[in-house]
């Protein structure tokens, strides 16, 4: 059985040790680092090697946004799930803007944290009801009228592109979108694949930050 290969940076040495021992229960998790900011987690992520790492917001030296922002320009294959204390939608918005994939709070359950971990390896993102929510906040707070998506000539979005998008948008997995389209899982990654290089975005959870954002649903 291949282990999912995890790494977590957070200044309470507690917590860390905490999040460590309840990982370390689920068999197929494998612990292979841990640091108390992001320097040490950058340092050590080309000898560990892991598949998702978690982080802290608020780190010395180096903090969640920094770090996050250098994973992913230099191991871009790394998942990356920030576990904060903050549940500002700033905080979240902006992190998936910078790349990271999946936004949980501290005082989830150990579930929700599993949860979290495979869904960023399985479908690129985690997205928790936290985010859905400060999603939502963030569209109806906007001035003005949403234009369809349809009618954005620049991004030329197709139709099954677009139903990708609004499915993705409501947190579905990429096997229950397939289902509702009646598509292989393959042809789902297919047009998010390609809905990624028309939005220029980084991965599937900034793609729905982007989405919201710009009232593409």
């Amino acid at each position: 059985m291949n282990k999912i290969r995890i790494a977590l940076a957070d200044d309470h040495a507690l917590f860390r040790k905490g999040m460590m021992a309840m990982l370390q229960t689920i068999d197929d998790f494998e612990i292979v680092g841990d640091a108390a900011n992001g320097k040490e987690l950058i340092n050590i992520i080309p000898h560990v090697r892991p598949d998702v790492v978690l982080l802290d917001l608020q780190m010395p030296v180096m903090d969640g946004v920094q770090t996050a922002e250098l994973i992913h320009a230099r191991f871009p294959t790394i998942k990356m799930v920030v576990v904060s204390m903050h549940e500002e939608d700033r905080f979240i918005i902006h992190l998936l803007e910078k790349g990271v994939h999946g936004y949980i709070l501290k005082d989830s359950d150990p579930e929700e944290v599993e949860n979290a971990i495979r869904r960023v390896l399985d479908d690129g993102f985690y997205y928790s009801d936290l985010v859905a929510k400060a999603m939502h906040r963030k569209v109806v707070t906007r001035p003005g009228q949403k234009q369809p998506l349809l009618f954005n000539s620049k991004l030329q979005i197709s139709q099954r592109e677009l139903e990708v998008l609004q499915f993705t948008c409501q947190g579905l997995s990429t096997t229950e979108i397939g289902e509702k389209m009646f598509v292989s899982p393959r042809t789902v990654e297919g047009h998010r694949l390609r809905l990624l290089e028309k939005t220029e975005t980084k991965n599937v959870a900034a793609l729905v930050a982007y989405a919201f954002k710009n009232d593409l649903i």
